[in-house]
């Protein structure tokens, strides 16, 4: 299993706990210095909030940990594309790398749809790998919205 399967095992888990909580399946790990410093997992159903992605919630958690707004040096890992949103905010924050799971087509911000993260008229662009154990990744999504069409 490769560092970043590792790492994307854990925001699996969180996209798991999502599951659990009828939040959509998305979970994402920060990781500093090759240890994990902050969690989370979408919230948006929860909290009653749209800003309440798991990303947005990994990066303040990160923040506060760091006890600094700008995340140099730190890794997300997360199991689906960012949307626009969330990609402003990685942007904002100087994360310096992104790895996520499953692309979206529909509003995915880091090269499907926009591609916000590496855009070189923003102030910062940040290195993005996409696919990683795209299959899990995806099936928890798919498992999640057929149930909630029934």
């Amino acid at each position: 299993m490769t560092q970043n399967e590792i790492f994307m095992n854990y925001a699996f888990r969180e996209a798991e706990t999502a599951f659990e909580k009828d939040e959509i399946p998305v979970g994402c790990v920060i990781v500093f210095r090759n240890a994990i410093i902050a969690k989370a997992h979408n919230l948006t159903e929860s909290l009653k909030d749209p800003t309440a992605h798991a990303e947005i919630l990994a990066i303040t958690s990160a923040s506060e940990y760091l006890q600094s707004k700008q995340l140099i040096g730190c890794s997300m890992y997360v199991t689906l594309e960012p949307c626009s949103m969330c990609a402003g905010a990685i942007v904002l924050s100087k994360i310096e790398n992104l790895f996520f799971g499953v692309y979206d087509t529909k509003s995915g911000a880091c090269g499907s749809v926009l591609n916000i993260t590496n855009n070189k008229a923003l102030n910062h662009s940040c290195n993005v790998l996409g696919g990683i154990m795209d299959d899990k990744c995806a099936g928890i999504l798919k498992s999640f919205f057929e149930v909630r069409r029934k």
